[in-house]
């Protein structure tokens, strides 16, 4: 069985730092695109980045040269930089990966949720 596990969250002051990492494990054949999502109380879960195997990256207007998103293939790792940190950054940030478990069948794959509190 596939398993994101995310971790890196925590509370950080208005232009603070943090870095989160998501780390997939388990039967995979090959991992093609990799993302950060992130839900608000009450609220949708909207894109924050994504990064494909090539490295092509794709940001929310809201965190452009803010976030920055990298992979690292070999441990089949996705990371969020996160600096200048705003309170409306605060949410529950998921990870996302399109994974093909067979060379027929691929599947969608969120981590379980990391806490981000950006607070004074």
């Amino acid at each position: 069985q596939v398993q994101l596990v995310e971790s890196g969250g925590g509370l950080v002051q208005p232009g603070g730092s943090l870095r989160l990492s998501c780390a997939a494990s388990g039967s995979i054949f090959s991992i093609n695109a990799m993302g950060w999502y992130r839900q608000a109380p009450g609220k949708q879960r909207d894109l924050v980045a994504t990064i494909t195997r090539g490295g092509s990256t794709n940001y929310a207007d809201s965190v452009k040269g803010r976030f920055t998103i990298s992979r690292d293939n070999a441990k089949n790792t996705v990371f969020l930089q996160m600096n200048s940190l705003k309170p409306e950054d605060t949410a529950v940030y998921y990870c996302n990966a399109d994974i093909r478990i067979t060379t027929w069948y691929r599947q969608d794959y969120w981590g379980q949720g990391t806490q981000v509190t950006v607070s004074s």
